[in-house]
């Protein structure tokens, strides 16, 4: 019995050896932050058998014993969101690209609190007798929701080794090259940071339609086009008016000129509205699934009428490519006169809601697109109950909900994108949906 345990002790296989190192280390957050990158420290545990044979496929394990930053006062992360995957090197006797990987496997980490991340596991088969030393390199981290988004993390000093396996011949073949699982491509494309800042230089305003039995062109101190009565003109084509819209973000304000026409077609006593933006107001900062973006606006109401009526467009038919302009489809609604006379229409208050979740951006002033000869309608806009218009004792821009305009927490037109800092989260999130 006794030289049987002594049999069994002479093939098992060697014991683990786990050793720690730390290293400076830079995280480059993605573009849409507009935040520099962040040092932190990375400290690492490498454990790896500290025996074995040419021949030998090994395991190793990458334990964050401490990630580069914190997650910060921002967003709580979800349960097992974070995915880890990074580098290896092996040096020594044998040099190979070791590819490390962990599950997406985490618990809730609040805000300003450390990052958890899992352990990743890599393989390498060992080729040639001699010391092989293990160090760790760059690292990724993934974080899947709302928007899967990365961050790249890479020493900014020479590394120490983590760890020595001391290989023996096995007389077998010592040649060929080491097998590894290939790396994960990381990362996703430069985001940028919600609406562009910069104005759009409005071209000439549109034609007037309409023949001369209709009724007068009024423009206006506001320049707004043609109006029409009863039996005569059925077809408006407002102005186009380059509005400044103000969108606060948690990092900061942002703000972009966009020019919008509004144009509209007699229905009855009532109007149907379609507004138009003469030119995309971003980039998509990543790929966005189709039926995914929805965008809509509160069309300020003044003149004769008070109110606001709601347009809206339908979502985005297909695929939007990291890259790609994001085009503001016509946005449409209809829009019942609560008073007669001279009503002006004015862009107001965009909402974008997508990826689940919503982004307003206000103007910072706007100014009258058309101008319409309104005859009151049964609970028009005025009335506060049609469908087609929502009271507004003042007149301005919409209720948010707030108590104040500047709560409003508009964030540009990708609604919950995802900002990854050395292992940290922001979520652009407004405060409420304005109604």
């Amino acid at each position: 019995m006794l030289g049987g345990a002594g049999i069994l002790l002479g093939v098992a296989a060697a014991p683990a050896q786990a050793a720690e190192v730390s290293y400076k280390t830079e995280c480059v957050p993605p573009s849409i932050s507009g935040l520099p990158p962040v040092e932190g420290t990375t400290k690492v545990e490498i454990t790896a058998p500290a025996e074995a044979k040419v021949g030998d496929e090994v395991t190793i394990t990458w334990k964050f014993v401490q990630a580069a930053s914190k997650n910060p006062d921002v967003i709580d992360l979800e349960k097992d969101t974070v995915k880890p995957t990074g580098t290896l090197k092996a040096g020594g006797a044998q040099t190979a690209d070791i590819a490390m990987e962990g599950p997406r496997s985490n618990p809730a980490i609040p805000k300003n609190s450390d990052m958890k991340l899992s352990d990743m596991t890599g393989k390498l088969k060992l080729t040639a007798a001699g010391d092989v030393t293990l160090t760790p390199d760059a690292y990724n981290i993934n974080v899947s929701k709302p928007l899967s988004t990365d961050t790249k993390c890479t020493p900014k000093e020479t590394v120490q080794s983590a760890a020595t396996i001391k290989v023996t011949g096995s007389g077998g073949s010592t040649g060929g090259l080491p097998t590894v699982t290939p790396t994960l491509p990381t990362g996703l494309p430069t985001l940028p940071t919600g609406l562009p800042t910069g104005s759009a230089t409005p071209s000439p305003s549109a034609s007037e339609t309409g023949d001369d039995s209709g009724g007068s062109s009024t423009g206006g101190d506001d320049g707004g086009s043609s109006t029409g009565g009863d039996g005569g003109q059925s077809d408006f084509t407002g102005k186009e008016v380059s509005i400044p819209y103000e969108c606060k973000t948690p990092i900061g304000d942002k703000s972009a000129t966009s020019p919008v026409q509004i144009n509209a077609k007699k229905n009855g006593g009532s109007f149907d509205l379609t507004v138009q933006f003469k030119k995309s107001v971003m980039d998509s900062p990543a790929d966005i699934p189709a039926d995914s973006v929805k965008p809509s606006m509160e069309v300020v109401l003044g003149g004769s009428d008070k109110g606001t009526v709601h347009v809206e467009g339908p979502t985005n038919a297909k695929e939007i490519k990291s890259g790609d302009p994001i085009e503001i489809p016509d946005l449409t609604g209809t829009y019942k006169p609560g008073a007669s006379g001279e009503s002006t229409l004015s862009p107001g208050v965009l909402t974008v809601k997508a990826l689940g979740t919503t982004t307003t951006c206000t103007p910072s002033r706007t100014e009258v697109s058309l101008t319409l000869d309104t005859t009151e309608q049964a609970s028009g806009a005025s009335g506060g109950d049609s469908s087609g218009g929502t009271s507004s004792s003042s007149g301005g821009l919409a209720e948010t909900g707030s108590d104040s305009h500047d709560a409003l927490k508009a964030l540009g037109l990708v609604a919950g994108t995802v900002i990854l800092l050395g292992g940290a989260v922001f979520t652009f999130m407004p405060g409420r949906r304005l109604r």
